[in-house]
């Protein structure tokens, strides 16, 4: 069983044998287990223990909920501790379970009680969705879940509390035995905090001393207020007795510390105390960890100071009754913003070591973020979320980020400041990946800026404006992002640079011009790399793959498709996550590697499966229909292109997954169905308008693959063909030929087919592609003379064989599909260069065409073709 993520332990553990066993048989009988007691009492110890001893578990996971204040961030820590990809969409806890929906997991959620209503829905749905899954949780209360096992944590038993004290008396070798020392025990109850507050001050008070001091406080207790249980009294009294016999320092040291969440280090804390002198809070630290109040783990490259909750709170309570506390939140926003001020060079150097260090300070950051803006001058916590939007970006906390930088740009809202122009940018980049107000929002930052001469923040927001042009204008996302790739040129800013460039290499993806697309995502990729910019990288990466699988390389496209995923993984985001394994998915599809496929994409579904609506991942209800059509499962590929149909993901609906629709076409050949035709025409509009050759040569292909009539075929996979040889669409190209050749072999060319496939057997052996299953056609001297033809080669041989069979010399009729679609624009009043466009082609192209289509039907000029077109 893997328990390496159960917290270590750095102190002894004593006695408890009964508790443990009773934990460990509550574990064994129920799916949800709560120990409940006060503060102090020691349920998170007990739970640690009891969760390195669980049997029969794949592995423990343990969540920390104490320092978070927002209830919706409960899933979010669960899915960290999990270790399962997050996503910020409705049904988060679905998407989590999905991931771990099979397996015999023990998870752990540690301090519930601020959190409670939320932790208790998180569980619960857990535990219906998971058969498998078992949890474990300290609360101060119950969590009133359907089948919870309430455990009330009992006192230590007087001579383990005994032995605690002895454990941690330091050199007191006679407390094991001494008749006071079990006096004062009794004193406390066996609350453990208490034993071990009162054992610290052993060095210093004598046993006399201590139980004096515990009685005094004690006798204070009975004039507290009514209904408070005993336990929660012996706590409190023993809280207030060790901090009482504080010297004054330690005494302001330990109240200040309160102001941490998550803990800290001894140079925060420096920094917290500014009007101290450093060597003095060092030794202030020294002490309190001797007093048992404070925790200090060594294990990391920093050692990191934390404080029990129930002590933090203790301190808290007295900063607040001091009336200081204000004044110190204010001191620890200073630190924060001091720290992230250090942090800052790392951005533009080594990106993972920012978000290391802002992930280490995150709980201390955020408190220190919704104080500032809460104060009435906002200004300091403005800055410091202005700082985190790169963090918030990519963290699975970026729906608090987008909450927090609303709140910073509603209370700037009248101030037209650089300020406000870098917070309107961050909230668009935090948009970009946690909400669908990306492409509004950074237009105002665009504006924003430029009009307070802040020319980063333009830069960035010009950049994240044209990724939402990507979805109706590709051609202003590339002049957008060619205006921001020179505007950050001259700046120096290297991320919008090459993110501005990688963005100029979709586009062109896009349109599948894939040998700019490679180069220009290429050029982009060199600088992101090395700076840990991982979120554009590994999007850039997915794309360079598919680009070059297009092109003929499918090797290296899995390879690079291998190379996205590494970059993505570390960032435990499902949506570029899966938009790699989409890509893997994808090339191992394409060169014939079924199983690969499957495992590759298997992770992605099971957080989509189960969950209404799913979260978006871009192409991958497609690939998913692809696969299942690849192993002629019909109805399952069906099942799939409806629900990528049903699942926009903020697309146009009208341009919506055309490649899906072109799957369902397919799907529906046989029997055949009247839909096929009609979303194999929305998908040719859809590729038509979005500028895109290759999605209209796909049309064109299944086009040809549903007509009727032998002629209208061929048309169709030579329009398909002669697009897909332009572009460079090798892979397509192939898949051409091979359609070709199977209608010359009907028509009695047997000649022409053997050589056709002959030259798609060399071209498949040399992009990766699988040989051709089911092969009818023999071996024979044609297809061995195919084999020496490039593609290229095979391509012309193609064209020219085409023209050897009659077509009608005058007429409607012999025009070609091409042809036809120059003339049809013609009339509509198209210019040469609309119609280019339109048909990505040349206008010398164009004018061959009509000069063509004019011979064929016996006229001169364009007007008078609306005369001859039929009906």
């Amino acid at each position: 069983m893997d328990d390496s993520a159960v917290p270590l332990e750095l102190t002894s553990f004593v006695g408890r044998d009964d508790e443990l066993r009773a934990i460990d048989a509550a574990l064994a009988s129920a799916r949800l287990v709560t120990l409940v007691g006060p503060g102090g009492c020691g349920k998170t110890r007990l739970a640690i223990r009891g969760a390195r001893a669980a049997a029969g578990f794949e592995g423990v996971h343990w969540a920390d909920l104490s320092a978070i204040d927002d209830p919706a961030a409960v899933v979010e820590s669960v899915a960290a501790a999990l270790g399962v990809l997050r996503t910020a969409d409705r049904d988060a806890v679905g998407v989590v379970a999905g991931q771990v929906a099979d397996r015999r997991l023990l998870l752990c959620l540690d301090n519930c009680e601020h959190v409670l209503a939320a932790a208790a829905d998180v569980v619960g749905e857990l535990l219906r969705r998971c058969p498998r899954l078992t949890v474990l949780c300290t609360s101060r209360e119950a969590l009133r879940v359907p089948g919870e096992l309430a455990w009330q944590v009992p006192p230590m038993h007087r001579a383990d509390a005994v032995r605690l004290f002895a454990e941690r008396a330091r050199g007191l070798g006679t407390a094991a035995t001494d008749p006071i020392i079990a006096t004062a025990c009794a004193r406390m109850e066996g609350m453990p905090l208490a034993v071990e507050l009162a054992a610290a001050w052993s060095g210093t008070l004598s046993p006399r001393e201590i139980l004096d001091g515990l009685d005094d406080r004690f006798r204070l207790l009975i004039r507290g207020p009514h209904g408070v249980a005993a336990r929660h009294q012996t706590l409190a009294a023993s809280m207030a007795w060790s901090h009482g016999l504080l010297d004054e320092s330690d005494r302001g040291l330990f109240e200040r510390l309160g102001v941490f969440r998550g803990g800290f280090t001894a140079a925060a804390a420096q920094a917290l105390c500014a009007d101290e002198e450093p060597v003095a809070v060092l030794e202030g630290l020294r002490r309190l960890v001797e007093k048992s109040l404070l925790t200090a783990d060594t294990g990391g490259a920093v050692t990191r100071f934390r404080m029990l909750e129930t002590v933090r709170e203790y301190a808290e309570r007295r900063l607040t009754a001091a009336g200081t506390i204000a004044s110190v939140r204010d001191r620890h926003l200073e630190a924060c913003l001091a720290l992230t001020g250090t942090l800052r060079p790392l951005i533009d150097a080594d990106k993972d070591a920012w978000r290391a260090g802002v992930a280490a300070e995150y709980e201390n950051l955020h408190a220190a973020v919704t104080w500032g803006l809460s104060r009435e001058d906002p200004s300091a916590g403005r800055r410091l979320a202005a700082e985190l939007p790169w963090f918030w970006h990519s963290d699975r906390r970026g729906r608090e980020g987008l909450e927090l930088l609303r709140r910073a740009v509603e209370l700037g809202a009248d101030e037209p400041t650089p300020l406000q122009a870098r917070l309107l940018t961050g909230l668009a980049l935090v948009a970009d990946t946690h909400g669908p107000i990306a492409g509004d929002v950074a237009a105002r930052a665009f504006a924003a800026a430029e009009a307070v001469d802040e020319p980063r923040a333009a830069c960035l927001a010009l950049t994240l404006a044209a990724i939402d042009r990507l979805h109706d204008d590709l051609e202003a996302a590339r002049d957008m992002a060619a205006d921001a790739r020179a505007r950050a040129g001259r700046l120096g800013d290297g991320f919008v640079h090459d993110s501005a460039t990688v963005l100029m290499g979709i586009v062109c993806h896009l349109r599948d011009d894939h040998r700019q697309a490679a180069v220009l995502l290429e050029d982009g990729l060199r600088g992101l790399v090395p700076r840990g910019d991982r979120e554009v990288a590994s999007t850039a990466c997915c794309l360079l793959a598919l680009s070059v699988a297009h092109g003929g390389d499918l090797p290296r496209a899995a390879g690079l498709a291998r190379e996205a995923l590494a970059l993505a993984e570390p960032l435990a985001d499902y949506h570029r996550v899966g938009t790699a394994r989409v890509a893997l998915t994808r090339v191992a599809l394409w060169a014939g590697r079924i199983e690969e496929a499957w495992a590759a994409v298997d992770p992605m579904l099971r957080i989509v499966e189960g969950v209404d609506p799913p979260p978006f991942i871009p192409g991958l209800f497609g690939c998913v229909g692809d696969l299942h059509r690849s192993v002629g499962d019909a109805e399952q590929a069906v099942r799939w292109y409806e629900r990528d149909l049903a699942n926009p993901g903020g697309f146009p609906e009208h341009l919506l997954a055309p490649q899906s629709r072109l799957g369902l076409a397919r799907a529906l050949r046989e029997p055949a169905a009247p839909a096929a035709a009609e979303h194999a025409a929305l998908a040719m509009r859809a590729g038509r308008e979005l500028g895109m050759p290759g999605l209209v040569a796909d049309a064109f292909e299944v086009a040809g693959l549903l007509a009727d009539d032998p002629k209208r075929a061929e048309d169709a996979h030579h329009e398909a063909l002669a697009l897909r040889a332009e572009h460079g669409l090798r892979l397509g190209c192939v898949s051409s030929l091979e359609h070709l050749a199977a209608l010359a072999e009907d028509a009695g060319a047997a000649v022409e087919a053997a050589r056709l496939l002959g030259a798609c057997d060399r071209a498949r052996a040399a992009f990766g592609l699988p040989a051709r299953r089911g092969e009818a056609s023999p071996e024979n001297a044609a297809r061995e003379a195919g084999r020496s033809m490039t593609l290229e080669e095979a391509v012309a041989y193609a064209r020219r064989a085409r023209g050897t069979r009659a077509r009608p010399a005058s007429g409607w009729a012999s025009l070609t599909p091409t042809e036809v679609s120059v003339v049809e624009l013609a009339i509509t009043g198209m210019t040469n260069p609309e119609i280019a466009g339109r048909l990505f082609m040349s206008r010398a192209t164009v004018k061959t065409h009509l000069s063509h289509a004019y011979a064929k039907l016996g006229i001169a000029n364009r007007t008078q073709l609306g005369r001859v077109k039929p009906g």
